[in-house]
This record gives structure tokens, C-alpha cells and sequence, in this order.
């Protein structure tokens, strides 16, 4: 154990001699981008910006965004229209997650990356089928980092070398039972196997309704209470929101969403074990706190809503098995070798 502690301290060091070496071969950006924000009436000292490995050079200040340009204003939701930013800042192949300006980067929010944190890469690959859906039909609008943007302004990102594939759902919208569906990892893993195979999963919550003739679908992905996130000083329980409305009379969905909805400790105990109607049916009603993180309006196919509802609820088989019937394959051979194990004892 002790050799474990050293070497975690010396990875830490190595990372922090990193950071000043970095900081200090892009002294020059840094000073001057310290000049370009004053005369934008932001001073910036030296403690704002900071190296990230996976990132690269940072700059931070509150809603820093919202001084460098002035299209950089979100709606009342948090979102930009897509289409808008790439009006003034460049969308480059294979960086994705960042839009180019001169002598910075606009990032897409860091609750796109892999475990909601900002030092992680995106969770591939819902912002890279984001960043390259063109389609004239669809309007696009996606949630920025509002406090960070990167100014080292080149090519390099990095990339991990995994997956995580879309399920096949082809059923008619139309035909898709109205009311609740909540599924659940199967009750006799051990905790370590849910933690892996199913990134922390407890329960996704799906519900369809229909009135006149719009149906609309909801899904709320609840992680294990290992799974937390500090907000604005605060620590709560993170849980992944997707929402859509389908017209059956035109055959698309006509609205399609996603957020992150943050339960406190009292309210995720409270509504993980229930359902989409315990409003309805407890006399406390929960109305958490939510952030918005992308948004599509026009025509947007069933196969474009399968796919995007995967990828944003990224790596969990839950998703999978309820448009498949399944769980992906390397999942299934995982149970059933470990029921195997415990018959063998």
C-alpha cells in the first residue's frame, strides 16, 4: 500500500511539473490573452489559467464566454443555437467539442464529459455526432462552457479509443404502450460488476404519454449513490434527462432534449425506488434543480432520436436493453460467467 501511496505521489508531482512547464512554453499566449480580456474590462492574473492534460491550456473566469464575443449570450435555457456560433467561429474535423475563434476555443459543457467532470474527455460519442449532424431540417442548440475557454488554438486534442454503439430500436412510435417502464441491472450482481459493466447504474425510468397527437417520451437515468457532483457549492446526485415529442400525424419527432437534472441526498433516496409519477402520488412534490445541455427542433427521424438517446445516456447496457430486448453481447457473456462462477462454488 505504501508503494502505491509513493507512486501516487510522484504522479501527482510529475503532473504538476507538467503544468509548469506548459504554462510557462505558452507564457506568450497567456499574456496575451491577458491583454485582449482587459481591454474587454476582465483582468486576468496568472492564478486564471491552468494546464489540463486532456484539455490543454485553460483559461478560467466566471461566464467568461459571455465577454469575448458579442453573439456569446445564452437563452433562457443555457443553450446556443448551433448554427449561430458557426457564424463566427470555425468547426474543425476531428476536434470535437470545440468551435475556433482567433486566440481561443469555446468548449461544449463539461457535463458532456465523462463522469460530468471538466478535467475528463467527452464520453464518446454523443458530441461528435452532435458537432457533425448537418441537417437542414433539425434546428441544433447545445450548452457551452460558460466559465472556461482553451487559448492554446491548434489541432491537438486527445483521443480515446472507445465506443459505445447506438441500439437498432425500428418499432413504430405510434405503436409504443403509453405508460412506465423502469429497468434495473439484474439484482444479483455484485456491486463491483454493476460499478464496471453498467457505469454505476441503479435504474433508468422511462415514460410515454400521449395527448391529441403528440407522444411524448421521458427517460431519468439514476446512478448508485456513489455517483455525486458539487454545484454551486452544493453536492447532489446527478441524473441524466431525456425528453421528446413525436407527431404521430407527420411521423418525426417534432422536439427533442436533454439535461441534468440534480436530486439532493433526500430527494434521490426519496424517488430512485419510485417512478416518473411520484409527484402525483406523494404529498412532497420534487422539483429539482436542472440544466439543459442540448436541444433539437424541426424533423428529427426516429433513427437520429435513437441514436443521439444512446450516445447521451452513453455506456449504460439499461438504454440498450430496453430499445433491443438485450443487453449488448460482451455484457450478457459478463453475467452469465459470473452466474457460472457462483454454481460452481
Amino acid at each position: 500500500m505504501s508503494d502505491l501511496t509513493d507512486f501516487q505521489k510522484k504522479y501527482l508531482a510529475s503532473l504538476h511539473e507538467e503544468e509548469k512547464e506548459e504554462l510557462a512554453n505558452h507564457a506568450d499566449q497567456i499574456n496575451s490573452f491577458k491583454e485582449f480580456m482587459s481591454k474587454k474590462g476582465v483582468i486576468l492574473t496568472n492564478d486564471n489559467f491552468k494546464y489540463q492534460q486532456t484539455v490543454g491550456i485553460i483559461a478560467t473566469y466566471p461566464d467568461i464566454i459571455s465577454h469575448l464575443h458579442f453573439s456569446l449570450h445564452a437563452d433562457k435555457e443555457g443553450l446556443f443555437v448551433f448554427n449561430n456560433l458557426l457564424q463566427n467561429f470555425e468547426r474543425r474535423s476531428f476536434v470535437n467539442g470545440y468551435l475556433y475563434g482567433n486566440n481561443f476555443m469555446l468548449m461544449a459543457h463539461s457535463y458532456f464529459r465523462r463522469g460530468l467532470h471538466d478535467i475528463n474527455n467527452y464520453a464518446p460519442r454523443f458530441v461528435e455526432f452532435f458537432w457533425n449532424l448537418d441537417d437542414s431540417k433539425i434546428e441544433k442548440y447545445i450548452s457551452l462552457d460558460p466559465n472556461r475557454v482553451r487559448i492554446n488554438v491548434d489541432n491537438k486534442t486527445c483521443i480515446e479509443l472507445d465506443t459505445w454503439f447506438g441500439a437498432k430500436f425500428n418499432q413504430n412510435i405510434q405503436e409504443v404502450t403509453n405508460g412506465i417502464v423502469k429497468v434495473k441491472p439484474p439484482a444479483d450482481l455484485r456491486e463491483s460488476l454493476v460499478s464496471f459493466f453498467f457505469r454505476d447504474a441503479y435504474s433508468l425510468d422511462i415514460k410515454w404519454t400521449i395527448k391529441e397527437n403528440i407522444k411524448s417520451f421521458q427517460a431519468e437515468e439514476f446512478k448508485t449513490e456513489a455517483i455525486k457532483i458539487t454545484k454551486n457549492g452544493m453536492e447532489y446526485y446527478p441524473v441524466r434527462y431525456v425528453h421528446a415529442e413525436y407527431d404521430i400525424d407527420k411521423g418525426y419527432f417534432r422536439h427533442f432534449d436533454g439535461a441534468i437534472h440534480f436530486y439532493t441526498e433526500a430527494e434521490y433516496y426519496a424517488r430512485r425506488d419510485a417512478d416518473f409519477n411520484y409527484n402525483s402520488k406523494e404529498p412532497t412534490h420534487i422539483k429539482t434543480l436542472s440544466q439543459k445541455l442540448f436541444k433539437m427542433n424541426g424533423i428529427v427521424t426516429v433513427d437520429t432520436w435513437i441514436q443521439f438517446t444512446s450516445h447521451f445516456l452513453t455506456g449504460n447496457p439499461l438504454i440498450f436493453e430496453y430499445f433491443e430486448g438485450k443487453y449488448p453481447k460482451h455484457i450478457t457473456d459478463m453475467i452469465q460467467k459470473f452466474r457460472q462462477s457462483i454454481q460452481d462454488k
